[in-house]
């Protein structure tokens, strides 16, 4: 059954005999409802992939501190508090990646020193606890000459399954030409590389009492993948396997308003049509971090297949089993089963064992 199937199945229709039972066991049903996510839980087998998972190094955190950024969560971090979480929810591996803004806010010299102690410092941990971690590595970006040096580094002498973007270094989005070495390089090597969103600098704190991430990172995340797509890097650059998080941010809400960019544009109608941009949009995958719910799910899965939407939790923001929840009142099992695992193993093939 597909998802969409048996979603509505469960949202808009039960049998009749499922009335008179759900009628008669609506009081024991309500004891027990809190503790069904935990039994379930509990009797998950550890099989789920979670490729949005940070982690906090202790170089990143003192360097947060010194210039005043970073939040309690991402200082509050452990080991045991990464494992635990992912015991509670059948979460057998961790893609951990340094959150936003990485390193962006450091000069060149401290920038690769702090990258390279954190991608030091998540192999540690891979090293540390077998099968239960990955790395996507921080790239010292925007400086891009000490960046291809990291991409050497932790793809060949660390085994990294992966690279970490963030969306946008100090207003220059991904697909800038200035950032076209990095890319080109990460072609070359059919690089996994995921992003994860901040915010611009023009709109920071708009809103009082709205944090940046509640509406901006979310919008960040539609403004480099429009700026990947219409500078024509992903077209360049075809062998680079996207990951973009929280289910693509707002552009599957958007998707229209970019497929008929090209016949508003006059730059960009010679190169671009409505379908061009729907193949481009359509190839990337997406993760489930703060986006567990049907109304990003909803207009996701109206833009790709199962089979590009990938687990992820946002630890230590959010819980692996918040994400299980939302995801199991959504999906179908057979799509559960690609979507906690299976897509991502094909995407890091090591991850299998």
């Amino acid at each position: 059954m597909s998802h969409s199937h048996s979603h509505a199945r469960a949202q808009f229709g039960c049998s009749r005999r499922g009335l008179m039972t759900g009628t008669l066991a609506a009081g024991s049903a309500a004891a027990i409802a809190p503790f069904l996510p935990r039994m379930a839980a509990a009797q998950a087998k550890p099989h789920r992939i979670d490729v949005h998972h940070h982690l906090s190094p202790p170089t990143h955190i003192e360097a947060l501190r010194t210039a005043k950024l970073g939040s309690p969560p991402t200082y509050n971090w452990s080991v045991a508090k990464s494992i635990e979480d992912m015991d509670k929810a059948g979460v057998a591996t961790s893609i951990t990646s340094v959150t936003t803004p990485a390193v962006s806010f450091l000069d060149s010299d401290n920038a690769r020193r702090v990258a390279r102690e954190c991608n030091e410092y998540a192999a540690k941990l891979m090293a540390d606890h077998p099968g239960r971690f990955g790395i996507f590595a921080t790239l010292p970006l925007p400086h891009v000459d000490v960046a291809l040096q990291e991409i050497a580094f932790a793809l060949d002498t660390l085994k990294a399954d992966g690279i970490c973007l963030m969306t946008n270094y100090g207003d220059k989005w991904l697909g800038t030409p200035d950032f076209a070495p990095v890319m080109a390089e990460l072609n070359r090597r059919k690089a996994v590389v995921y992003t994860h969103p901040g915010a611009a600098n023009c709109c920071r704190n708009l809103v009082p009492d709205i944090p940046d991430q509640i509406i901006e990172f979310g919008t960040d995340t539609t403004r480099t993948i429009a700026n990947l797509v219409f500078s024509g890097t992903t077209t360049a650059n075809p062998d680079i396997r996207f990951i973009f998080s929280h289910a693509g941010g707002t552009m599957p809400f958007l998707v229209e308003r970019l497929q008929l960019l090209p016949s508003i544009s006059p730059k960009l109608k010679p190169n671009w049509t409505f379908d061009k941009v729907t193949t481009e949009l359509t190839r990337y995958h997406y993760d489930t971090a703060q986006a567990a719910h049907p109304g990003a799910l909803t207009s996701l899965m109206k833009l790709v297949p199962v089979s590009q939407v990938v687990f992820g939790t946002d630890f230590p923001f959010r819980t692996s089993a918040d994400h299980v929840k939302g995801l199991t009142a959504y999906f179908s099992a057979a799509d559960l089963k690609a979507i906690d695992r299976d897509n991502a193993v094909k995407l890091m093939p090591r991850l299998q064992a």
